[in-house]
């Protein structure tokens, strides 16, 4: 191992010296001596490259998250942040100064200046904040089958439901409408639809069924629906030029993977559709932080995996980056590890023999160097260090570091609820998404198209009983579906027309249809 300090030194200032902007993570470490003289710059222009932040409980792991999105703020680039823990919200609040925030400031050569950020409050549930939804009918038929974990012979029906939706003007915005919609096929609709569509296999309805009802279970109720979540929404900026940072509180879904996993693979479908193109720029448009990635992954089925794969891999031209925070690089499944160029390691502990191969596995993904033991140093490393690399402006790997990470200048522990309660009642935000909107639906005109055919069952029985006469055919009224069709249509339905539009995004995507799909009214 090669012990020449000022070899070292001059490696890591040529390796971390970006031409554009950029933000300091922090000082190297050599020997246990910190180099102040060549500080850890990541270029910008690469942080649509992706990343990863890794390392096992207490080690800094969320303090790392929170510096880089500070640096991001303060260069005017919004983040979107993930907050499983509960521990983000702090990012609105300004940090205290203390004698151990003093002595690294003064070891790293950066000084300490508490700070606050501007934060927007997000849910997906029952948390305070501005309501995050999405219709079923924005999701489209291959995305939703994927949702689901169905079979391809499931997916098929799932794709007739769509079709006939779309045919018969009937939107399909939340669960209820799904469902009510899967019930009328399987039996009073059954006869039409299989002279227009083709058999449809009762056993294979049911299973669909019991999959949106366990969907609904983690809460997938409370996530579909309307007012639908903007993108352009995530790209805020406060008055002095910030960068906003939008924090969705999970809190109350960590035992909900499923939906999730559903909300995140719909937010990065959604931005991958609407953001244009714009290639590589000097800084990234938005950067996405999703902390405890594993419950990303963990009851993921495989095309669920490869739907993911190839929005990370596309999602960059449109000057987006995704970061990933989880325990171990193992977490992640390796096609989409392939994909990250900046790597954080915190250290690991080796208390078992799985622990050992762990380590030796998350040695072998980053560069080997001259300087360290990787797979010693991983252990060795003290709370708020990590070990480094990245890509320079060339998409070449930077030299390998161990870092003493700069501290965060929000504060390192969540707001108060008092605190809470006032960002709420200042978002711009919630006025918008918190309303409720239940507007006429599939589920809506079924019913009544159901209770009419029975009322005029009913009338037709009670006139066979009567004595023949002839009498003037009434007027028709209008029916529901006219109604629906002539009423004036809101913002919502205009928006959801363009987004259902877009649902050839799948085949961007690399999934194909066999068939091109009608057009939608809602």
């Amino acid at each position: 191992m090669n012990k020449n300090k000022a070899a070292f030194s001059e490696l890591i200032t040529k390796g971390y010296n970006p031409n554009g902007e950029f933000i300091i993570l922090g000082a190297p470490l050599f020997d246990n001596e910190v180099l102040q003289e060549s500080p850890i710059k990541l270029a910008l222009k690469t942080f649509n490259r992706h990343g990863l932040i890794a390392g096992a409980t207490g080690t800094g792991k969320t303090k790392t998250l929170q510096v880089l999105a500070e640096s991001l703020s303060e260069q005017g680039i919004p983040a979107l942040l993930m907050d499983i823990k509960g521990d983000l919200s702090g990012l609105g609040a300004a940090g205290q100064t203390s004698p151990t925030l003093e002595e690294r400031a003064k070891q790293i050569g950066i000084p300490f200046k508490a700070s606050a950020f501007p934060i927007e409050l997000l849910s997906l549930s029952n948390e305070k904040g501005a309501k995050l939804r999405a219709t079923v009918s924005e999701f489209g038929p291959v995305l939703f089958s994927k949702i689901l974990g169905i079979n391809d012979t499931q997916s098929s029906i799932v794709s007739i439901l769509f079709k006939y939706c779309d045919d018969h003007t009937l939107p399909l915005l939340d669960l209820k409408d799904f469902k009510k919609v899967l019930q009328f096929i399987s039996e009073d609709g059954r006869v039409d639809i299989e002279k227009e569509y083709g058999k449809i296999s009762t056993a294979s309805t049911g299973t669909i069924l019991r999959k949106v009802i366990e969907l609904e279970q983690q809460g997938g109720d409370a996530f579909f629906g309307e007012y639908s979540f903007e993108t352009e929404d995530f790209l805020r900026k406060d008055s002095n030029g910030k960068g906003m940072l939008s924090i969705i509180r999970l809190t109350d879904i960590q035992d909900k993977p499923m939906l999730f996993s559903t909300f995140m693979l719909c937010l990065l479908a959604e931005i991958y559709t609407t953001f244009p193109e714009q290639g590589d720029q000097d800084k990234p448009k938005l950067v996405i932080f999703i902390d405890e990635a594993h419950l990303l992954f963990e009851e993921a089925s495989k095309a669920l995996l490869d739907q993911l794969e190839s929005i990370i891999k596309l999602i960059r031209s449109k000057g987006v980056g995704v970061f990933f925070c989880t325990q171990t690089p193992t977490d992640i499944p390796a096609d989409i590890l392939g994909q990250l160029g900046l790597k954080i390691q915190h250290a690991l502990r080796a208390f078992t023999a799985k622990d050992r191969k762990s380590i030796k596995l998350t040695a072998e993904n980053y560069p080997l160097s001259d300087f360290y033991k990787t797979e010693e140093l991983i252990t060795a490393l003290g709370i708020g260090e990590a070990l480094v690399t990245s890509l320079d402006e060339k998409g070449a790997p930077t030299p390998l570091a161990a870092v003493r990470m700069k501290a965060p200048a929000s504060r390192m522990n969540i707001l108060t609820p008092t605190e809470i309660d006032q960002i709420v009642s200042e978002s711009k935000l919630i006025p918008k998404y918190n309303q409720i909107i239940d507007r006429e639906s599939a589920y809506e005109i079924l019913c009544d198209r159901l209770e009419h055919k029975a009322t005029t069952k009913e009338s037709d029985q009670e006139e066979e009983a009567k004595p023949t006469r002839k009498t003037a055919p009434p007027k028709p009224e209008m029916s529901t579906l006219e109604q629906a069709i002539n009423s004036p249509i809101a913002k919502q339905v205009g928006r959801t027309v363009a987004r259902e539009l877009t649902r050839g995004l799948l085949g961007v995507l690399g999934i194909s249809t066999s068939k091109k799909r009608g057009k939608s009214w809602f």
